[in-house]
């Protein structure tokens, strides 16, 4: 983990994201902003149907320029890649640095959860992390990103005006009153100011 500043606020150590319907097209101005050296994990939630492959991890791997995965059961989280929650399985992060799949019940009719993700994250990261909902057409990710505020990390949410659903980054701002509201452009500068070493 970072040292922590005075404030108690130190350099981010991994970044998740959360987003639903609309995700790919969010996704797709973002992750293939993120260069090369870029210092951050990045753990990502997307709702995706049980049941069946999902093609995230071989579409985002010809767009981006970081190495793009599906996240595998007790693997180390690494700097500079990106990691997507499997179907049907919750992600979470352990405070050793490693990923867990869980299949327990689902939250908000999905699994993953984003609030899964975001919950472990901030008892692993604390201040350290950096929190950002998407577009979607639920609720979940708002009490996760609270919870990462709560830890004293970042927590960004894309303008609701701008997403393809508004339920999901309403919500986030309603639960998460320190949240910052961004464009999309705005998310990407925001992740690229805080993976620049």
């Amino acid at each position: 983990m970072s040292e922590r500043s005075k404030s108690g606020r130190g350099t981010p150590d991994a970044i998740v994201i959360g987003a639903s319907a609309g995700a790919i097209q969010a996704l797709l101005h973002i992750l293939p902003a993120l260069p090369q050296d870029y210092a951050l994990p990045v753990l990502i939630v997307v709702h995706v149907p049980p049941g069946r492959r999902s093609e995230l991890t071989a579409l985002f791997a010809a767009k981006c320029r970081l190495p793009v995965a599906e996240g595998e059961d007790k693997e180390p989280i690494l700097p500079g890649t990106v990691t997507f929650a499997p179907p049907d399985y919750h992600m979470l992060v352990e405070t050793g640095g490693t990923i867990s799949l869980s299949r327990d019940e689902q939250v908000f009719f999905s699994r993953p959860s984003i609030d899964v993700l975001f919950e472990s994250a901030a008892d692993a990261y604390g201040p350290a992390l950096v929190g950002v909902v998407l577009t979607g057409a639920n609720e979940d990710g708002a009490q996760g990103l609270a919870a990462v505020a709560q830890a004293g990390g970042v927590t960004l949410v894309q303008d609701p005006a701008s997403a393809y659903a508004r339920a999901m980054p309403e919500a986030a701002l309603k639960a998460c009153r320190a949240a910052r509201r961004l464009s999309l452009d705005g998310i990407v500068a925001a992740l690229l100011a805080a993976g620049t070493r």
